[in-house]
């Protein structure tokens, strides 16, 4: 099939603009390379310090075997990386079948923005990601392995794990997910009890009644949020082996694949017969295939931002453009919550990534001759998992769709285009996630009500302040003003307002949950408010038409751009929750259509 000319214009724009940074990175990498197993460089005392707990593992250590070096972000406060407590143990065990060892290089830290949603410790969030990619590099810094395992699933994590994974590029790099929970409470139930909360119509009780209810077990959140969204990037990028994204959690499929994953690590490493480096899986066609696969699945937001720090890492240059055109080019397939009532599971059976891999193949949208760390090309991602008597194989994945309530061919999708769409005019740029937003709310023009905080935003809902069409300006939330939290706890209260008829949005320099759904929210606005962008310069009643048709964000009152941007005392951001450690990161941070990275 050949290659949509949309692909095909933006892959060679992204290769033309990156040359020079890629050229560097590709240099980098091969002089690492070029040095050989990193091990036989080690002092003796080097070695000695590196084995000296590994037991009977200890001869094969010292002799050519490969060893492969664990990251993890195992904790069992996050259901999604409960799971990976056990992993370890299993990875030692196939890398001794497979002749080679295995060693736990180190540990990263993994918040969950479930729990710090709405709190003080979300404002670290963002920056986690960085701390990640640091924590991991320190891990692998040890240089005594051959290939690398990287144990992460959620918001921030694997971004980190991925840029880790792109500055060692000269490592094969393998990442084995958890899976998600299986189904529990559906998530439209729990969004509207969230509302009938918001609203006083039940108590607390009730509210958490349903959110156990929703939560329940080991393994990833059931909507399709910015975790979920990873998963499926993972496997668009060939870093997943084909099929792994979404197997449940403490399954003889869920524990064959992670043992599969360490064997193929060590068959892709230098001393295997299979070298595929990270750096040769991470180039240009791998971004733009993640890119196309987020727009089918109508991903989180979040990938906006992640996307671009995790390309510069590895020598890549994407700019919101290229999601916009690409966008426009990629039929959104999937119905998966918040965009339909559909959870990951529901996906996953009527036929989910591989179906879509396929379809996306034959209709061009993808790159097909990608390398991966299953090698053959993106094809094999057609392919399913199977298990039997413990071996794992894998077979032709579904061809048709299985529900097309939740997954649709490309020739009859849920719409032509994808689900984001980049913004842009006088107020800035910025992204909205209009896959589950209605088309008649696509276009949002009103007088605007500024906050600073959320809690003001609740106070005035809860007084029965919004009685009109209304589009509600949160700023001063930017990497620079207080690390950018996402701020998906006033989606209930603005949901309620949309259902009383009014029409409302969003707009602000912050980030929206993932899980972001009905209610239109202009997001990522660059430049922030602290930085004097015009979003500072804004007063109640100014109107401002938000317009995902058009791709536009404008202030349409006239002569606010001639007005000095606000300030504000943004003090308290730099203490409590463990934000006074964060000070480097917001004094250097980076723009949000630049990554928001401080790396």
């Amino acid at each position: 099939m050949t290659l949509n000319d949309s692909v095909n214009t933006v892959t060679k724009q992204v290769i033309e603009r990156s040359r020079d940074l890629r050229q560097t990175y590709l240099d980098r990498c091969a002089r690492a390379r070029d040095e050989g197993p990193a091990r036989a460089h080690l002092t003796c005392g080097n070695q000695a310090h590196a084995y000296a707990a590994m037991g009977d593992d200890k001869e094969a250590l010292l002799g050519t075997a490969g060893n492969i070096g664990i990251v993890t972000a195992y904790n069992d406060m996050l259901s999604a990386h409960q799971p990976f407590e056990t992993y370890p143990a299993l990875i030692k065990a196939a890398a001794r079948e497979a002749g080679g060892t295995a060693q736990v290089a180190g540990g990263v830290p993994a918040m969950c923005d479930g729990v710090t949603q709405g709190q003080a410790g979300m404002e670290l969030s963002l920056f986690s990601r960085d701390i990640i990619a640091m924590a991991a590099g320190v891990a692998l810094s040890h240089n005594t392995f051959d290939t690398s395992v990287y144990l992460g699933v959620c918001d921030k994590i694997v971004p980190g794990l991925v840029i880790a994974a792109a500055t060692f590029g000269h490592l094969p790099a393998v990442f084995l997910p958890a899976g998600p929970m299986p189904s529990g409470l559906p998530n439209d139930e729990k969004s509207k009890v969230r509302q009938q909360f918001a609203s006083g119509e039940i108590g607390r009780d009730k509210l958490m009644e349903a959110e156990m209810a929703s939560y329940h077990g080991p393994g990833t959140c059931t909507f399709y949020g910015t975790a979920n969204t990873n998963q499926m990037l993972m496997e668009f990028m060939g870093l997943h082996l084909p099929g792994a994204s979404f197997v449940n959690p403490g399954t003889e499929l869920r524990d064959a694949l992670t043992r599969e994953g360490a064997k193929r690590a060590l068959a892709i490493s230098a001393l295997g017969n299979e070298y595929t480096p990270a750096s040769e899986v991470l180039d240009e066609r791998a971004f733009v295939n993640g890119i196309v696969g987020l727009m089918a699945t109508g991903g989180s937001t979040n990938l906006l931002i992640h996307l671009i720090a995790m390309a510069r890492a590895a020598g890549v240059i994407l700019d919101w453009e290229d999601f916009k055109m690409l966008s426009d080019a990629t039929p959104l397939m999937a119905r998966v919550y918040p965009n339909g009532l559909a959870d990951v599971n529901h996906f996953h059976a009527a036929g989910g990534l591989g179906f879509m891999i396929g379809e996306l193949l034959d209709a061009g949208l993808l790159h097909p001759d990608t390398k991966t760390i299953a090698g053959e090309g993106l094809a094999r991602y057609t392919q399913e998992p199977q298990v039997q008597s413990g071996a794992i194989s894998w077979v032709d994945g579904a061809k048709e769709t299985l529900n097309d309530r939740i997954l649709k061919p490309v020739s009859e999708p849920f719409q032509s285009t994808g689900g984001l769409a980049r913004l842009a005019g006088s107020l800035g740029t910025g992204v909205m996630k209009v896959s589950a937003v209605a088309p008649e709310r696509h276009i949002i023009e009103a007088p605007v009500r500024i906050f600073q905080e959320q809690t003001d935003v609740k106070k005035a809902f809860q007084a029965g302040e919004f009685t009109t069409d209304t589009i509600v300006v949160m700023r001063f939330q930017g990497p620079k003003a207080n690390g950018m939290p996402e701020l998906h706890s006033l989606t209930p209260v603005l949901a309620v307002l949309q259902d009383r008829g009014l029409k409302v949005a969003l707009v602000t320099d912050g980030r929206m949950s993932g899980a972001s759904g009905k209610v239109p929210a202009a997001i990522h606005v660059s430049p922030e408010a602290l930085d004097g962008g015009p979003i500072a310069k804004l007063r109640d009643g100014d109107v401002v038409r938000v317009d995902a048709v058009k791709g536009t964000l404008d202030i349409m009152t006239d002569g606010v751009l001639e007005r000095d941007a606000v300030t504000v005392d943004l003090s308290h951001n730099g203490f409590g929750t463990g934000r006074e450690l964060f000070e480097v990161f917001r004094q250097h941070v980076g723009r949000a259509d630049l990554g928001a990275t401080a790396l």
